[in-house]
């Protein structure tokens, strides 16, 4: 089954009454922006996309979720992971997001991310409400939080305020994987 990130949109628009301008003008993109992915005639990069979904007040794990019964397992195999990578690997078909668990009436989001060489999140850092935490398992990824930049290896980890701008970056060689936490599920 596709996801079709331009109609899902469009119908979160339009369930809150917002025209493509309104919607823009509280994302702080332009209104061709919104316009062009309704039409999926491009693919927003993670950082343009949450900034959209903000103006919607929809986190992006939310957006890309199916309707779920309550949450009454705990165990999940990695093929029970849901993918909630914006197609079109949100601009960069180098990073895969794969939500562990389920997101109904939970405080958390758990995530395998997985980072080929050259993956980056955008040129723009991007931030959330949130708060959240990683280790590196696999690989290394070039984080940056505000103003600095780290290059965080195998077995190194991190620990910040989503609501600082921030931007990840695999420099390369290999494939970089991560399993991450982030409360409350703004991501």
């Amino acid at each position: 089954m596709t996801f079709d990130t331009g109609a899902r949109l469009k119908a979160e628009r339009e369930a809150r009454k917002l025209s493509q301008r309104q919607l823009a003008a509280l994302a702080g993109v332009t209104a061709a922006m919104i316009s062009m992915i309704e039409q999926n005639r491009t693919s927003p990069s993670i950082g343009t996309l949450k900034k959209i979904l903000s103006g919607l007040n929809m986190p992006l794990s939310a957006f890309f979720a199916e309707d779920e019964p309550a949450a009454t397992k705990w165990h999940f195999t990695h093929e029970e992971f849901r993918e909630i990578t914006p197609p079109g690997g949100s601009a960069d078909p180098k990073i895969s997001f794969l939500r562990v668990g389920h997101t109904t009436d939970s405080a958390l989001l758990v995530l395998y991310e997985h980072y080929k060489p050259g993956a980056d999140t955008g040129p723009d850092l991007y931030s959330h409400e949130s708060e959240e935490a990683g280790v590196v398992v696999e690989g290394q990824i070039e984080l940056t939080v505000g103003t600095e930049t780290r290059l965080l290896k195998t077995g190194d980890g991190y620990h910040f305020n989503s609501r600082q701008p921030h931007r990840f970056r695999n420099p390369g060689p290999g494939d970089c994987v991560i399993v991450s936490g982030c409360t409350p599920p703004t991501f």
